[in-house]
Parts: C-alpha cells; sequence; structure tokens
C-alpha cells in the first residue's frame, strides 16, 4: 500500500506539480505545471486557428441553444441537453473551492486569468467536441448515440476497419476517465456531508445513506439521468446566478474598487513590488484549468450523445459551457468573497471562507444556501460523470449491461465511503485521472484538429449561402 501511494504522489507532481520554474524580481519564482504547459499554448493555438471563435460565433452558440432535437433516433439527446450535462460536472466543486483556493493563493487577480484562461479554453472545448461528433457512433444499450476521445484516438491510431482492435491510447484515456470518475465520487461523498455537518449538524452517516440511496434511484435507471440534470442544472444555475446579482446590487458602491483591486492585482501592479506576480497568474490559470475541463475530454462524452444536424453545433454548445462555467458561475463566487470585507477573511482559506462571506451578506441562512447549493452542485456532478462513463466503459469491455452497473455501483460505493471519511490519496488518484485524461487526450487532439477547423470552414460556409 505504501508503494502504491509513493507512485500516486509521484504521479501527482508530475502533472500538476512545478515541472518548470521561472525565477522572478524579488528572489521569487514562479512554477509551471505539465498541464499548464500543454493546454494554454494549445488553446490559444486553436483560438488562432479557429479565427477567434469565442468572439466572433457567441451569438451563433446562444442561438443553437434553441434549436430543437433532430428526432433521428430514438433515445438521443439534444444539444442542449449535452450542454446541460456538461455543464452539470463543469459546474461543481472547482466553481466554489476552486475559486476560493484560487483567491487564497494567488488574491483577486487570479480571477481576472481564469477568465482569459476560459476564452482559450473554450476554443478547445470546440475542437474536442466536434470530433467527438465526427467520430461518434450508435449505442446500442442506451439509445442514441454515444462517443468521446477514445473513439476519436481510436479512429486515429487503429482506423474503422479495426475496432475489434483496441487502440492503447484510447484504452488509457478510457481507463484514467474510469479512474479520475470513482475518485470524484468520493469527494462529493467527503464535500456533501461535511456541508451538511457544518451546516445543519447531520452526522455524516445520515447524509451519505440519504445521498447514496437517491443517487441509486437515479442512475441505477436507464434514462433518468438526463431528465433529473434537465431540472436540477437550471435551477442551481438560476438560483446561485440571482443570489449573487443580490449581493452586488446590494452592494453596488463597492464594485468600482473591486474591478479595480481584480485588474491590479491582475497586472502585478502590487504583486510585481512582492514578486507575487507569478503567483497570481499561476494560481488562476491552474484554477480555471481545472474548473472548466476543457481539454481533459471529458464534455466530449456529452457532446457526442447530441443529436444535431451538424457537428459544428455540439462544438459551440459546448463552447459555451466553458463560458457558463467560468464566466459566470466561477465569477459569482468571486464577487461574493470580494465584496465581502477583508478582515472577516483574514486567514481563512477553502470552504470556510466562502461560508463566512455568505455568513457577512445573508446571515446564518448564507451558510444554509451554500450547504444546499453545494449539494446541488455535487450531486449533479456525481450523475453527469455517470453519464460520461459510460461511453468509456463500452469502449474497454463491450455492449453489455454487466458492465456499466458494475461500475455504477463501484461508484456509489465510493460515494458511500466519501461521506464517511476523506481519503487524500484518493482526492489525488482523481486529479491523477483527469490529468491521465488530458495529456492523452492533447496527444490526439492536436493532430485531429485540421478535421474540426475544416467542419467549421463547412459550417459557416452552409450558413452564409442561407441567408436571403
Amino acid at each position: 500500500m505504501e508503494i502504491f501511494i509513493r507512485i500516486i504522489k509521484r504521479l501527482y507532481f508530475l502533472l500538476w506539480g512545478d515541472l518548470i520554474t521561472i525565477p522572478l524580481p524579488g528572489n521569487t519564482t514562479v512554477g509551471i505545471s505539465l498541464l499548464v504547459l500543454i493546454l494554454i499554448p494549445s488553446g490559444i493555438y486553436f483560438t488562432i486557428r479557429t479565427r477567434f471563435l469565442p468572439f466572433r460565433l457567441f451569438p451563433e452558440m446562444v442561438r443553437i441553444t434553441a434549436e430543437k432535437k433532430n428526432a433521428s433516433k430514438k433515445g438521443s439527446i439534444s444539444g442542449l441537453q449535452s450542454l446541460i450535462v456538461s455543464t452539470a460536472t463543469r459546474v461543481g466543486m472547482g466553481n466554489l473551492v476552486g475559486v476560493v483556493a484560487a483567491i487564497s493563493a494567488g488574491g483577486a487577480g487570479a480571477v481576472f486569468w481564469m477568465w482569459i484562461i476560459a476564452l482559450f479554453g473554450s476554443s478547445t472545448a470546440f475542437i474536442e467536441s466536434t470530433l467527438a461528433q465526427l467520430y461518434k457512433e450508435k449505442d446500442p444499450l442506451y439509445g442514441g448515440f454515444r462517443g468521446g476521445p477514445a473513439y476519436y484516438i481510436h479512429h486515429m491510431f487503429a482506423g474503422k476497419s479495426k475496432r475489434r482492435n483496441r487502440s492503447l491510447l484510447a484504452v488509457l484515456f478510457a481507463l484514467s476517465g474510469l479512474i479520475c470518475w470513482c475518485g470524484v465520487s468520493q469527494v462529493i461523498g467527503n464535500s456533501v456531508s461535511s456541508a451538511f455537518e457544518n451546516a445543519f449538524h447531520i452526522p455524516p452517516l445520515y447524509t451519505t445513506i440519504a445521498l447514496v440511496a437517491f443517487a441509486a434511484v437515479i442512475v441505477l435507471r436507464k434514462h433518468a439521468t438526463v431528465k433529473v440534470l434537465d431540472i436540477m442544472v437550471p435551477v442551481m444555475a438560476v438560483c446561485y446566478f440571482l443570489i449573487t446579482v443580490f449581493v452586488i446590487v446590494k452592494n453596488a458602491s463597492q464594485l468600482p474598487s473591486v474591478f479595480q483591486r481584480i485588474f491590479l492585482e491582475a497586472f502585478g501592479l502590487r504583486q510585481a513590488v512582492a514578486g507575487g506576480l507569478g503567483a497570481v497568474i499561476m494560481n488562476g490559470a491552474k484554477r480555471g484549468l481545472f474548473s472548466n475541463e476543457a481539454g481533459s475530454g471529458s464534455a466530449p462524452c456529452a457532446a457526442a450523445a447530441a443529436d444535431v444536424s451538424h457537428p459544428v453545433k455540439s462544438g459551440l454548445l459546448q463552447s459555451l459551457g466553458v463560458f457558463i462555467d467560468t464566466l459566470v458561475i466561477c465569477t459569482c463566487t468571486a464577487m461574493i468573497m470580494l465584496l465581502t470585507p477583508a478582515g472577516l477573511t483574514d486567514g481563512l482559506e477553502g470552504m470556510d471562507l466562502l461560508q463566512i462571506s455568505m455568513q457577512y451578506h445573508f446571515g446564518e441562512a448564507g451558510v444554509v444556501f451554500i450547504a444546499v447549493i453545494l449539494w446541488l452542485f455535487s450531486f449533479s456532478t456525481f450523475i453527469g460523470i455517470l453519464f460520461y462513463a459510460r461511453p468509456n466503459i463500452a469502449y474497454l469491455f463491450g455492449d453489455n449491461w454487466l458492465s456499466q452497473n458494475i461500475y455504477k455501483a463501484l461508484a456509489l460505493v465510493m460515494l458511500f465511503v466519501g461521506g464517511l471519511a476523506a481519503y487524500q490519496f484518493v482526492w489525488d488518484l482523481g486529479d491523477i485521472g483527469v490529468g491521465l485524461m488530458t495529456v492523452f487526450n492533447m496527444i490526439a487532439l492536436i493532430p485531429l484538429a485540421p478535421q474540426a477547423i475544416r467542419s467549421l470552414k463547412e459550417y459557416e460556409k452552409q450558413k452564409k449561402e442561407e441567408r436571403p
């Protein structure tokens, strides 16, 4: 066991640790991880190749959300439903604890860099999700379609004629995803039970039993996942947004100073003197990448399931998902914190910081609200990741209900274990899983990107011809 934990720690450091250290003024340094080295340059490259798609086609992204589903395949989901599934997993712990951690370590300026990373990440999300559509296939178990990185990676290395001979890289991606989502299940269980214990003084055992029972009723049913998320995700996102709007309106006089603080600290006019500019940028970058998941290969598993008239539409919807995650939900968390007097939050970290902020704005009701919204965010993430797991289980073990249900049972067990106790190596295992997913996905994404870009050009040409 000790050797296993040591291997986990080394892998974690390789993916998330400071692979390169750059010296900065003031006798300080900034560390850059492998994932930052991969994702940020790739995001910039995809943004340029798509001719700054996030800016040019944002109105088109919004327009597509109103389109109805094509009724071409029984059991299929619409583009909007696929966006809701991916939003369910993006809008989770990263939007609460992740933003808190970024601001705690990098100051208010980290928020600005999270915004910048989201703009580049939306281009990456477009590329991977369009490819998922291009290489999707029919799903004989659940109906509709399935796909994702395992499928387009397989096509790149094995080709359609060798479907039974699985590609090693595709297998590694699928395994990494299943490991990651099991780890995330444990984190979700622990987060929810801890929040309810703090807010309502409910023993973790009772919260966990209720959580697992409720989850089992949903995930063990064939088509319940998307139906539940259709209701849950819009409700929780709108509630959180409206609460933030109330906080902003209530503290409108402070907004100029808050935005001034964000921009001043983002460009290091205060941190440069203390040698902390690198910490501001890197904390914003790391947390932004972790939150929006662009490049990790998760969202394409939902994008492939969408029944849309053109692959690019699914890509644009998932690109919009990055905006929703970072520019809306993450900004909501940041505003709640930054509109709280600094004296109340000095020395606090994690959920304690956010709970104190909510308590300042809403009294004890704020602590209760954060516990409930954390439950909604976390529970929707759990349902969403099991949707992601479907095509990867099928790729590894074939089309059978046994393997599908065994993984669901394993995830429920991890949810239960996490609710009772936190095991750090399992948290690290989840981070390693998403890190490896990203590495394996990006190996295929860069060489396959021209196909997504050609599809984009074709789509824009069609739209131009349709105009009167």
